[in-house]
């Protein structure tokens, strides 16, 4: 090559310097990073082996045969090692159609464009949460914000409510106490929630299981926000400052704050705000008091431990309940829904079939959720119900192509509630039809559910629901009162009253 051409003195020696006629591949210099950094082994040699190898490692896919082998090549000849403990392989982003970005297509994002159009959590979010690090990423500007909307705008909102009502009430949790002995089942269990939270976040993230910690938090959020919250929403509103309040307030915030710090790797800048607020109040973003050094206050939520559960504070029992009771209010809005009735208007019954029924106090929760005056839980719902029975063609026609016609036939004269029955304990139908012995599971089956007239019914997580929508003219008057106050309610929300705002009707 032309720099042979070149000669260099030395300036020591004064002799000539040329080119040596080795040459390496420039993938030796990054492979060389650990020791190289360092000036290992002619210094740094403590340090150095106190760090290496290292425990974490992150590059992109392209980066497989470069950068990754090449510094794990290095460390094995040199240091009989791997270079890295554990590593994530990032994969490509792509755009909302999985094409790969390119400027000559015009699919590329400028990822600051993006940054000013969505902000950095959002993002941030949205690729932890999207798929696994190592899949390509479709980016689309509509699911950032979508999970920036059911995400960030949910803690946010949830966060924002305590911030009002303490401020009303001017709360200040440094001068109260949580009462354990005193704690509602709510405030019980959303604080088992919690330390849930805490225990399965920590643990996928020690595992490097980005999505699956997010999706964590994001379900922990979403019981705070429209399970606890809603539920408790009356306590806030409470006059005086009695310990049941308190321990709302307190219950609240330590929601908050706990699952903030275990977000902040994900959404730094959210949580930051919250915690300066929440903890730093009129010191945030200041550096910190001689009395908060003294309550041990940490000056940035992004030096704080990461929380740790307190297992004695754990009830699974009393979260299994509270699951079975969201499954059974999920199933009775579907039911309200496909009736065409709205939630304002009363109901006089509900009934519920499921593994297990629960207490006194979760059947209330039940009632006020769907408003309805009475919930009962049976072990048969079939006098509300009925099945019917087809053969799935794509299944049964290359089993039993001859007896098809017979099949049918079978299927259109079973009592078909005794045959679910013996599905569900089984698992399949055995019947003998067009001189064929034939046996058929759910997935060769197409299911229809008949419901009977004035009720209407939902089945899934192992729970059926039934709902009566025979509507009384008691009931209908006090759906038609409900309609005047939902309507004053939205006026007071659109001609800007506050909370504390009274009004004559």
């Amino acid at each position: 090559p032309y720099i042979d051409r070149f000669v260099i003195r030395c300036p020591e020696c004064g002799k000539e310097m040329r080119r040596v006629p080795e040459v390496i591949d420039c993938w030796f210099d990054s492979g060389a990073m650990p020791f190289a950094q360092l000036h290992y082994p002619f210094e740094n040699q403590e340090l150095f082996h106190k760090e290496f190898p290292a425990s974490f490692i992150s590059e992109a896919v392209d980066q497989t045969r470069g950068w990754f082998y090449s510094l794990h090549a290095e460390a094995t000849l040199l240091f009989h090692s791997p270079a890295f403990k554990n590593v994530i392989v990032m994969g490509l982003v792509q755009d909302e159609n999985g094409q790969k970005m390119s400027k000559s297509k015009g699919n590329a994002v400028d990822p600051f464009d993006a940054l000013k159009t969505y902000g950095a959590d959002a993002i941030r979010w949205y690729f932890y949460t999207n798929s696994a690090p190592w899949l390509p990423s479709r980016f689309s500007g509509k699911a950032v914000q979508e999970g920036e909307r059911k995400f960030l705008g949910t803690l946010w909102n949830t966060y924002a409510f305590y911030v009002l009502y303490a401020n009303i009430d001017d709360f200040d949790v440094d001068r109260h106490t949580l009462n354990k002995d005193t704690l509602s089942v709510m405030d019980r269990w959303i604080l088992s929630r919690m330390n849930s939270m805490i225990r399965m976040t920590d643990a996928a993230l020690n595992d490097y299981k980005i999505p699956e910690a997010g999706k964590t938090l994001a379900k922990f959020v979403d019981d705070l926000s429209n399970w606890y919250v809603r539920r408790c929403r009356e306590r806030f509103w409470a006059k005086g400052m009695e310990q049941d309040k308190i321990n709302a307030y307190i219950t609240l915030y330590t929601c908050l704050l706990n699952v903030c710090k275990c977000a902040a790797p994900m959404v730094p800048f959210i949580t930051e705000a919250i915690y300066q607020n929440l903890v730093r109040k009129e010191n945030a973003f200041l550096p910190l008091t001689e009395e908060e050094k003294q309550r041990k206050v940490r000056e940035s939520i992004h030096l704080c431990d990461y929380p740790k559960a307190s297992e004695e504070d754990v009830d699974a029992k009393l979260e299994s309940d509270m699951e079975e009771v969201l499954d059974i209010i999920v199933l009775g809005r579907a039911c309200r829904n496909a009736a065409n009735r709205k939630n304002r208007q009363p109901l006089a019954a509900m009934f519920v079939k499921a593994e297990q029924s629960v207490g006194s106090y979760y059947v209330d929760i039940i009632k006020e959720e769907l408003n309805v005056k009475e919930v009962r839980f049976t072990d048969d719902v079939r006098d509300f119900t009925s099945y019917t029975f087809k053969p799935q063609l794509r299944t049964v026609g290359p089993k039993y192509g001859k007896s098809l016609g017979a099949i049918k036939e079978y299927l259109q004269e079973l009592d078909g509630n005794a045959a679910m029955d013996e599905l569900n304990e089984k698992g399949e139908l055995r019947f003998t039809a067009g001189g064929a012995e034939v046996v058929l599971t759910k997935e060769d089956l197409l299911i229809d559910v008949t419901q009977k007239e004035g009720f209407m019914s939902e089945e899934d997580y192992g729970i059926t629901v039934v709902i009566d929508t025979n509507l009384t003219p008691e009931l209908m008057d006090e759906g038609y009162v409900a309609e005047i106050i939902s309507k004053i309610q939205t006026t007071r929300k659109e001609i800007g009253l506050e909370v504390m705002d009274h009004i004559r009707v």
